[in-house]
């Protein structure tokens, strides 16, 4: 039998950025796969947003979370090993939810075959694409919108200011961390416009029709005060809430009754009616440059962690990829 490690839950993190106690990565034994299943070598896994969120019990929030003394999970691509089940073949490359391990064994409806060729990279597979396309498809973004990003330079933001232009947007504004970012996000992916938030955000902002928000507290007030009436906001993340582990709502929710705005918190298992028309569009955007992929590939689960943290914090630009 084969050898393996697998990060796993100790104990609920007293902070948000976990104690080295908490977590503990393990090596265990890997069993051959039973009837019906499949073994795969796990080659690239995401490192979320909400992975270090995902170690406290939320329940009460009806988000899913890790449980006490079992695997860490996330999306990962790997390659398959064995297969007892005739729908995959050994050598097969697949996108499932079993990362934070070196293999990945569950039964073959658990994962599903990608095209190696699809996207110039196999990281590209666990993107945040579907996230930014089905935000930019719920708030309706059309011609001539002005459309500010919270995270430009993130994961998911780096993306949905880009899938805006292609919709027809005529004014593309990104907040991002660093003056650095900001060149990053305006010469490499063509945003109109882009600042560091640390000097301030409300005056970088014209009059919006459309907010894409994944970081919330002040990003979510200065896009509420810049909006126009009947301007769309949605939300996919609250990173300055999960950063400092204390709410931050915005304090001029009455603009938000007086501009009779639409604020929309969405998760993308919400719309699969919007997958076929991702697929069939974005990975033709990716090869044809149209749509440029920011990411960050750190080398090890050893360092899956400290990854997560550091991401959390900032330090990296666009999607975060660990490489097993």
């Amino acid at each position: 039998m084969r050898r393996g490690r697998e990060m796993r839950l100790v104990s609920r993190p007293a902070q948000r950025i976990p104690d080295p106690g908490d977590v503990r990565l393990v090596e265990v034994t890997v069993p051959d796969p039973a009837p019906g299943q499949v073994l795969v070598r796990n080659m690239f896994m995401s490192i979320d947003p909400g992975s270090l969120l995902r170690m406290d019990d939320l329940s009460r929030l009806d988000i899913p979370h890790f449980e006490l003394g079992a695997p860490l999970w996330a999306d990962a691509v790997g390659e398959v090993v064995v297969s007892e089940d005739a729908a995959l073949r050994p050598g097969d490359v697949v996108w499932h939810r079993f990362g934070w391990r070196d293999y990945a064994l569950a039964d073959a409806a658990e994962f599903r075959r990608v095209d190696p060729a699809a996207y110039p990279s196999l990281t590209h597979h666990l993107c945040f694409g579907i996230v930014a396309y089905i935000g930019i498809e719920l708030a309706r973004v059309g011609p001539g919108d002005t459309v500010f990003v919270s995270s430009a330079a993130g994961g998911v933001g780096s993306i949905a200011g880009q899938i805006a232009r292609l919709r027809g947007a005529s004014r593309v504004i990104g907040a991002v961390g660093s003056p650095e970012k900001a060149a990053y996000v305006t010469e490499t992916l063509r945003y109109d416009a882009a600042f560091d938030y640390h000097a301030g955000i409300r005056p970088h902002l014209d009059e919006l029709d459309v907010c894409f928000d994944s970081v919330g507290g002040a990003h979510l007030e200065a896009a509420i005060d810049a909006m126009r009436p009947r301007g769309r906001i949605v939300m996919c993340g609250a990173t300055q809430e999960v950063r400092s582990g204390r709410p931050h709502g915005p304090r001029n929710m009455l603009a938000v009754i007086g501009k009779r705005l639409s604020l929309l918190g969405f998760y993308t298992f919400d719309h699969p009616e919007l997958v076929p028309r991702f697929e069939a569009e974005f990975p033709r955007w990716v090869r044809e440059g149209e749509v440029v992929i920011a990411q960050t590939v750190v080398d090890g689960l050893e360092n899956g962690i400290t990854a997560a943290a550091d991401q959390l914090r900032g330090v990296h630009t666009g999607k975060v990829v660990l490489r097993l």
